[in-house]
């Protein structure tokens, strides 16, 4: 009696040659690993800076007072809801913010009633603090300008104790969003690429002549594709910690959470390849295709820069986007310390698109 074939055995055996020939092209290994490496380089060797810092109010009732306003037209000044006093901790200890300001009245000898301005900051928001002090001294410089009159006058700032708080450095800040880019790209030209060229040179056709079924072929070349970009974000990671001492909070528990957020954002981003392929009409239509995609949340993503520059109604358009998710959650996870339970939104929001991108992928998928 002639014994079954075995599609699990075959489908590992596609695996094993494409990775075989993935790490044999130059093109792939040098992207795959070259590339994110020499943006986490540039940018570990700059160090870390901005030019925004968010803020929190105490007292929202302070908003009203004049010197706040008068604060608030700096343009590198942010509030953000201060929530309950243990969010606000949380969120200064994390270098969330920047600093929480609060603000009390005196009265002059002369009657007048005059302010006093309390902030509070952590360790963890690095230089952002020295430029909230900046945007400080100008509101007071605008205000004497103005010739504002004395009963909106500050009187001092007052510098609260220190609270400590994790170092925030630019890597940081630039791992996960390179991370992040990297495998998206990869994924989506990997696959795009990778299916057109076999259908194109009639590989897929002779598959068909085995008797190994379609789904197992599909499984087989997808594998392949997501064990060289995991071993990529492997790389990476360790490449940040070791050379430029990227945060992992829960060290080892915080890097396997990290690979598995990769796998999940591999596996929504490989579904735009599996589309692209077969909308492609010719291998020189792909790069548009995949630009068009890609490009886009390149810029608006939160790669190498936070989405707070972007005005409110651009940040919604970002919230949506699949590689801002991916790369919140990867910041989250590995620097402040939460945990893939703690990555709701962000994993449903990247379920939702995986759940659209196959069903469009399903739909004009072809063999030939």
């Amino acid at each position: 009696m002639p014994q079954k074939y075995n599609q699990v055995r075959a489908m590992l055996a596609i695996s094993k040659a494409s990775l075989k020939a993935i790490f044999r092209s130059p093109s792939s290994v040098a992207f795959g690993f070259g590339f994110p490496i020499v943006f986490i380089l540039v940018f570990g060797f700059i160090g870390g800076g901005g030019t925004t810092v968010r803020i929190a109010l105490k007292n929202s009732g302070d908003s009203s007072n004049a010197f706040i306003r008068n604060m608030l037209q700096s343009q590198i000044i942010k509030v953000v809801d201060a929530g309950d006093s243990s969010a606000i901790r949380a969120d200064l200890e994390k270098g969330r913010i920047a600093a929480v300001l609060s603000i009390d009245s005196t009265t002059s000898p002369m009657g007048f009633t005059q302010y006093k301005i309390h902030t509070q900051t952590s360790s963890a928001a690095g230089d952002k603090y020295p430029i909230l002090k900046m945007a400080l001294s100008q509101a007071i410089q605008s205000a004497e300008d103005k010739k504002v009159p004395p009963q909106y006058r500050l009187l001092a700032v007052d510098e609260l104790p220190l609270i400590p708080g994790r170092k925030y450095a630019m890597i940081d800040f630039i791992l996960p969003g390179m991370l992040g880019f990297s495998l998206m790209n990869a994924a989506i030209f990997g696959v795009a690429f990778l299916f057109f060229s076999l259908r194109q040179q009639l590989v897929l056709k002779r598959f068909y002549a085995t008797p190994i079924g379609k789904k197992y072929i599909v499984l087989g070349e997808g594998i392949s594709r997501v064990a060289f970009q995991l071993i990529t974000a492997v790389v990476i990671i360790l490449f940040g910690r070791f050379f430029f001492n990227f945060t992992l909070v829960h060290g080892l528990v915080t890097f396997i959470e990290m690979i598995v957020l990769s796998l999940f954002g591999l596996i929504v981003f490989m579904g735009f390849g599996f589309a692209i392929s077969s909308i492609a009409k010719s291998e020189s239509t792909i790069p548009p295709f995949v630009n068009l995609i890609t490009l886009p949340q390149f810029l608006l993503g939160g790669t190498f820069f936070s989405t707070d520059v972007f005005p409110a109604w651009l940040q919604k358009i970002c919230d949506i986007l699949p590689i801002k998710q991916l790369n919140d959650a990867l910041r989250n996870v590995a620097f402040e310390g939460a945990h893939l339970t703690d990555c709701g939104k962000q994993l449903g929001i990247l379920t939702l698109w995986g759940i659209i991108i196959y069903a469009v992928a399903f739909k004009v998928f072809k063999w030939e």
